[in-house]
């Protein structure tokens, strides 16, 4: 899938609303460089944790979709499904530990 302009958000624990504009290919890779972000953001303090919910909308088509930040480290402990989707796991995994 061609990598498309997204911006992922979420509300905060203080109940303000964050945003940041990424290009990914999937969903879980949206989520994955939008958390790597908030955290060099020094936004991380205002995650509530894995039970926060990120929104994901895809800029053209406009779509939108929610996942938990649990349902992200959880599909990235998981094992690929191919040899590609374990190389972009391993990409994400490593972008959300620096």
């Amino acid at each position: 899938m061609p990598a498309r302009t997204c911006t992922v958000s979420f509300t905060g624990n203080d109940g303000i609303a964050h945003g940041v504009e990424v290009s990914a290919s999937s969903l879980y890779e949206a989520a994955a460089l939008a958390l790597a972000e908030f955290r060099k953001c020094e936004l991380a303090e205002v995650l509530t944790g894995r039970a926060t919910k990120l929104t994901v909308t895809v800029k053209a088509p406009a779509t939108s979709h929610e996942l938990t930040v649990a349902k992200l480290e959880d599909w990235l402990a998981s094992g690929g499904r191919s040899p590609k989707e374990q190389v972009e796991k391993g990409r994400l995994k490593g972008l959300l530990s620096s």
